[in-house]
Parts: C-alpha cells; sequence; structure tokens
C-alpha cells in the first residue's frame, strides 16, 4: 500500500535522509539524492539525528506491540475459558497462569525441594546433585551456589527472620546456613538414616527434622545438640511440619499416616506419649503436609456445611492439607481429627502442595507432570497447568506476600509463575 504524506512530511523525511546520508560519509548517494529528490545543496540540517531516533522509536514500538498482542492472547484465552479478569479479582483470588515468567537451569540433577525466601527477592532450591541454589525470582538471574552436603538434599527451611536457612540431605546430616554470609556454620548428627524433612519453631530459637529412620527429632539452634525424639511412625517419615503458634507439629509418613504431635513445653522428655492425634484415610505414602493459613478459616468453613462434626456450628481447626501417592489431596480439621473433604484430579502421585497466602486455594504439584489449582469454596479443580513441566514435577512453594509461585522437577529446571 502506498504511504500518502503531506507536502510538509515529504520535506522533512527528505531532509533527514539527506542529514544521515551527509552525517555518515556516504557523499556519492548523499549528492544522488540531493538530485533525485530536488534538494538544495543547502538542505535543512534542522532534522539532524531525526531518522536514527525514529528507526529506534519503531524498533521500541514493535516490540511494545507484540508484547500487547501476546497479553490479548493470553486474556482472550481468560474470557473464552471463562475466567474473570484480573481487574475484576483482587490478589487474594490471583492464582499462577502459564506461561512461566522464567525456566531456570542450572542443576545437574532431579530439584527436590524450592522455598522463596520470607523477605529477600530469591528462592532456593536443593537438588540430587547435592548442592542449593539461590536465584532472583524477580529477574530470573542466578546467584550463587552453596555445597557442603555429600548426598541428595532433601529439605530446605528458613527461620521466621530469614537470617538462617536449613538443609537436610540423605547423607544423615542438618546443616545450617547463615544467610547474610552464606557460610555453613554447624552440621548436626543424630539420624540413622536418610534426613527427609526439616523446619524451624516460629520461635527460631529450635528446629525439628524426619528421617527414614522413622523418628523425628527436636535441635537446639545454638548448641546442635538433639534435645527430643519423637517414635510413632511404623515407617519413614516423609515431611515435618510445625503449626505457626509453635504449640502443635504434623508428621506425614509411608505408613499411610498423619501423626499430629502436641510440642511439649519440658524439652528434655523423650516424647512417646506427644501423640494428640492420628489421621488415617490415604491409601497410600503421604509424601507432603502443609497448614493452613489464618486466612483460610471463612472459606472452609463455608465449603463444608454438609460436614456433622463441628462444634457450636463451626470448625475453628486449625486445618491441615495433606498430599499422597494414592493421587488425592485431604484436608483435615486437626482439632476434631476429622477428613472435611478430599481433592480428586491428580494422575500420579501428589508430590508437592501449599496453600494461597489469600486461603481460597491449595496449589498442587504431582508426577503427572501438573501444577493444579483448587478451589477451596467449592471443593473442585479450578485450574490445571498442563505439563508445566517436562517431567515429575516435585516441589512447590507460594510466596506469602508477592505474586508468584516457584516450582521444580526431575527434569532438572525451575519455573517461576507469575500470578494474575
Amino acid at each position: 500500500m502506498k504511504m500518502v504524506l503531506t507536502q510538509r512530511q515529504r520535506e522533512e523525511l527528505n531532509n533527514a535522509i539527506a542529514d544521515y546520508l551527509y552525517s555518515s560519509g556516504f557523499s556519492d548517494a548523499l549528492d544522488a539524492f540531493k538530485r533525485e529528490a530536488k534538494l538544495p545543496n543547502d538542505f535543512d540540517k534542522s532534522q539532524s539525528g531525526m531518522l536514527e531516533k525514529k528507526w529506534t522509536s519503531v524498533i521500541r514500538l514493535v516490540k511494545k506491540i507484540t508484547e500487547l498482542e501476546e497479553k490479548l492472547r493470553e486474556v482472550e484465552k481468560e474470557y473464552i475459558s471463562g475466567a474473570p479478569m484480573r481487574d475484576k479479582r483482587s490478589p487474594t483470588e490471583w492464582i499462577p497462569r502459564p506461561p512461566e515468567r522464567f525456566h531456570l537451569q542450572g542443576h545437574k540433577l532431579p530439584i527436590t525441594r524450592v522455598i522463596f525466601h520470607p523477605f529477600i527477592v530469591c528462592f532456593v532450591s536443593a537438588s540430587e546433585d547435592a548442592t542449593l541454589k539461590i536465584w532472583d525470582y524477580e529477574t530470573g538471574d542466578y546467584e550463587r551456589t552453596l555445597k557442603g552436603h555429600t548426598d541428595v538434599v532433601q529439605d530446605l527451611a528458613f527461620n521466621s527472620n530469614g537470617k538462617l536457612l536449613a538443609s537436610c540431605s540423605a547423607d544423615m546430616t542438618i546443616k545450617l546456613w547463615d544467610f547474610q554470609t552464606y557460610q555453613n556454620i554447624k552440621t548436626l548428627h543424630g539420624h540413622d538414616h536418610n534426613v527427609t524433612s526439616v523446619t524451624f519453631l516460629p520461635a527460631g530459637d529450635h528446629l525439628v527434622s524426619c528421617s527414614r529412620d522413622k523418628t523425628v527429632k527436636m535441635w537446639e539452634v545454638m548448641t546442635g545438640y538433639c534435645i527430643k525424639t519423637f517414635s510413632g511412625h511404623r515407617d519413614w517419615v516423609k515431611s515435618v511440619r510445625v503449626h505457626k503458634d509453635g504449640a502443635l507439629m504434623a508428621t506425614c509418613s509411608k505408613d499411610h499416616t498423619i501423626i499430629v504431635w502436641t510440642l511439649s513445653s519440658n524439652e528434655h522428655i523423650v516424647a512417646n506419649g506427644d501423640v494428640k492425634s492420628t489421621l488415617k484415610d490415604h491409601d497410600h505414602t503421604v509424601e507432603c503436609i502443609a497448614w493452613a493459613p489464618d486466612s483460610a478459616s471463612n472459606s472452609l468453613n463455608e465449603a463444608i456445611d454438609d460436614v456433622k462434626s463441628k462444634r457450636n456450628n463451626k470448625l475453628f481447626g486449625p486445618f491441615l492439607a495433606s498430599g499422597s501417592r494414592d493421587k488425592t489431596i485431604k484436608v483435615w480439621d486437626v482439632s476434631v481429627g476429622v477428613c472435611l473433604f478430599t481433592l480428586i484430579g491428580h494422575d500420579n502421585w501428589v508430590r508437592g502442595i501449599c496453600w494461597h497466602p489469600g486461603g481460597k486455594y491449595i496449589v498442587s504439584c504431582s508426577d503427572d507432570k501438573t501444577i493444579r489449582v483448587w478451589d477451596i469454596l467449592n471443593k473442585r479443580l479450578n485450574k490445571t497447568l498442563e505439563c508445566a513441566h517436562s517431567h515429575f514435577c516435585t516441589s512447590i512453594d507460594f510466596h506469602p506476600t508477592s505474586p508468584y509461585v516457584v516450582s521444580g522437577s526431575v527434569d532438572h529446571s525451575l519455573k517461576v509463575w507469575e500470578c494474575r
């Protein structure tokens, strides 16, 4: 299509082209152009540098248009699928949506755990390659590698102020890292087999770990001493998580059960009688557990109107979610030891779960290579990120205050997902 320019626009363009040829030293081309365009020898040079500026502006505009077209396609997909538009959703309803913001690679073997720092703009990944790696989730930049373990790193945990990082490994040790100097400051020995999970108590002066040796141990951070051992599971203990008030601890196991423990104030007693309840409803190994945030209470109470085991017509919790090799996710009221409901939809083992900070959703990852978002209020699947990874999805974490989710996989990769 022929472009139509006004006389003034044509003159400005010709002067800009002549100035570009002049400043670039293309004298022969300039003479020929001046003849063809009927420009005087003393052509107007007030347009100096204008052609280059216009050219770079066009490139920027083309890039911006491409980005806007991509966003438009995403919005059209949301509209077709019936999802609400972003401006009609509050941040408590934002969920991870494809495509991923970053696809990160650096580990040499499968990823076992991913965890966000509570305050700094970074997350940490653990791998079967025995290393920990730190990444910036806003830029996707790799920052550093922490080395010290000699076997698979199984789990990670930050203390409440984010100054200490704990890691546990199949090398039967737990390591404490100063997250300001990135130095390994303590190595804790005491388990007799693969240490599969670790977490801090809210006060930060103690941490707990669990192991394939069927025990759970409590450690004093200052000294590194094991001050308490919990025995109750009949098989490999897969995960341990402490409730935010520090009064309860939950563990899950290959024995198909979840045990909820009361954390005694008497740290010198070897605990066998601290079991509050044993939750038995899964049909296979329970791989992962996650305590519900306070924000989930209203959605859970609305979701379980048909549950008869209510106190004063309301459940107060605390609430716990669990994921299993039986392909299901279960939500429990720990106070009465009741399974409130079961979420069914994954086609393989559920390997990781986390609660949306807004309390309305659970996000899970699985060996079926998907990430799924579950609507608590309606007790149903809300969204599936198909083929989130090219192999089993092993771990997932939701940032407590920023709209980001991170996932890890057996395919050695990490993905950062933006929520909207």
